[in-house]
């Protein structure tokens, strides 16, 4: 049976277990932050948060497959992240207004 689309099905099997890899050491790596004893929490949380990025780039380029996708797919990925910025700006901005006659508790 030939297909039209063949699927190099060891390759992709290889990438997959690479990626599974990777999340298994960048967990053990923000579990390992966690415990270091001469970083204050801030410090921990922003290595932990760097790290968590890193994850969430192998997970989504190459599980996803967005590293291979159209510009369109990163058009509106870009469209996304810009108008989610722009709704959290709008309520940290907005945290200050209150009706005329209220009170902040």
């Amino acid at each position: 049976m030939s297909e039209s689309h063949p699927v190099e099905y060891s390759a992709y099997v290889r990438r997959c277990v690479y990626v599974f890899i990777a999340v298994v050491c960048t967990t053990a790596l923000m579990i390992g932050i966690s415990f270091l004893p001469h970083y204050g929490w801030p410090a921990k949380v922003a290595l932990i948060l760097a790290v968590a990025c890193v994850n969430a780039f192998v997970v989504a380029g190459f599980l996803m497959h967005l590293l291979s996708e159209k510009k369109m797919i990163y058009a509106l990925l870009a469209f996304t992240v810009f108008f989610f910025a722009v709704l959290m700006g709008l309520t940290l901005w907005a945290m200050g207004d209150f009706p005329v006659g209220t009170q902040m508790h």
